[in-house]
């Protein structure tokens, strides 16, 4: 069976970027580390990333373009021998597309737990009316015009 592309239908015009995001998302990302969204106000979220181990100065978090990146990088630990190793200890980058208008308000690491709080202040709805003009045929006003002068 085909996909259908619903940005193909003529009723969705100008969503090329969207459709561009949607592909980036739909690509798939890696689940390390694990993380939770919740919503914490009416216009405000929380992505929690579950970040064991790491140090704040082994975590980076920046917006390029419309992209929350977050980066993780440990330093191996070649003085420990490990018996069983199941905290994970490897670079990631984890990138959550942002919606126009999202900003970050803060990052803080708590108790192994990197949380990142995002705010989207409400915009009014923007309503603009357009005139209706009718238009009149040019050659139809020319022969009036010409009939007007003799």
């Amino acid at each position: 069976m085909a996909n259908i592309n619903p940005f193909n239908n003529p009723f969705m015009l100008g969503f090329d970027e969207l459709e561009d995001v949607l592909l980036r998302i739909s690509k798939g990302s890696e689940s390390f580390p694990p993380y939770n969204i919740e919503q914490t106000g009416s216009d405000s979220l929380r992505i929690t990333l579950a970040v064991a181990g790491y140090k704040e100065q082994d975590l980076d978090v920046s917006v390029e373009d419309n992209q929350l990146v977050i980066r993780g990088r440990q330093e191996p630990c070649e003085n420990r021998h490990f018996l069983h190793r199941g905290i994970a200890g490897r670079s990631f980058i984890k990138s959550f597309v942002l919606a126009d208008g999202l900003k970050i308000t803060e990052a803080f690491l708590e108790n192994g737990l990197l949380n990142i709080d995002l705010y989207r202040p409400t915009k009014p709805k923007k309503i603009r009316q357009i005139a209706i003009q009718t238009k009149k045929e040019t050659s139809h006003i020319l022969t009036t015009q010409e009939h007007e002068d003799d």
